[in-house]
């Protein structure tokens, strides 16, 4: 299939949302994001279903399960099946979290990866392995924590900076999930953003949370994007620029088409009054 590059504002593409938009389309929406675990291989009325829309629309693959920083060995294997299904359905970029979610077996959660040195050639080793296999630079995004792994030889974002620059690969840049730490972990969101290296983004996320009674903030992708957000968002626009594409994340307690995309119109409206700056995510 002939190659589609993302761009505009996207959203995550997901069962339930099929039917609606098959009744009718949003023009509102530029491109879909799946996860490819979930999709690759897949045949029958899913894989017919997912054809429809991926002959129309750009598709970005936005991993799970990679654990690009974990002890186990990379599932080569699966990253096989990734680079044929995006060469399958003509889809031009792949990100995955900067954590581990695996050891013997998957672990089913998202976990922070030590901020020391051995931790950054250790990752920055097999992503450089994943962008061989995949024939490309992948984006790496920045994960929600929910406890600050021990021994930290640096900040975050420092930890954040040397594996791009180690690997030579690009960053997703995930707004919500500054938003979500600096709440749980006490520090200002605008200043982290600040420190990433912001010139490497290919792609954002933005999305809504959940709050504990206790104060605790979840990154549970299931309920409206919250005023904050939206202003780290166009703060990330500022510096870096409306180009990039952006993908609203909703994976549960979906609302009808239309909420979802009034949030949609929103990014748009954010990427159409930024500036256009020159970076060096290409």
């Amino acid at each position: 299939m002939q190659a589609r590059t993302a761009h505009g504002a996207g959203l995550g593409f997901r069962r339930e949302l099929i039917a609606p938009l098959q009744a009718g389309m949003p023009a509102a929406i530029d491109f879909f994001e799946l996860a490819p675990e979930n999709w690759a291989g897949m045949g029958g009325r899913s894989a017919r279903q997912l054809r429809e829309f991926s002959e129309r629309y750009p598709f970005v693959c936005h991993g799970l399960s990679l654990s690009l920083g974990g002890p186990g060995p990379l599932d080569e294997t699966l990253l096989h099946r990734i680079r044929d299904f995006m060469r399958e359905h003509g889809m031009t970029l792949y990100t995955e979290h900067l954590s581990w979610c695996a050891d013997d077996r998957q672990l089913y959660d998202l976990l922070p990866i030590p901020q020391t040195e051995a931790a950054v050639r250790w990752t920055a080793e097999r992503i450089q392995r994943v962008q061989d296999i995949l024939g490309q630079r992948i984006g790496i995004e920045n994960a929600s924590t929910y406890v600050a792994p021990p021994g930290a030889e640096m900040s975050e974002a420092e930890f954040i900076t040397a594996v791009v620059e180690a690997a030579d690969c690009l960053l997703h840049l995930d707004v919500n999930n500054i938003y979500v730490n600096s709440r749980n972990f006490g520090f200002d969101a605008h200043e982290f953003l600040a420190a990433l290296p912001l010139k490497r983004t290919c792609y954002i996320h933005v999305a809504g949370h959940y709050v504990e009674p206790d104060g605790l903030i979840i990154d549970t992708h299931g309920a409206p994007v919250i005023d904050p957000v939206w202003s780290l968002l166009a703060d990330a626009y500022a510096r870096i620029g409306g180009d990039v594409p952006t993908c609203l994340e909703r994976d549960f307690n979906f609302p009808d088409l239309a909420a979802l995309t009034a949030e949609i119109d929103i990014i748009a409206r954010l990427q159409a009054a930024a500036p256009s700056i020159q970076r060096k995510a290409a």
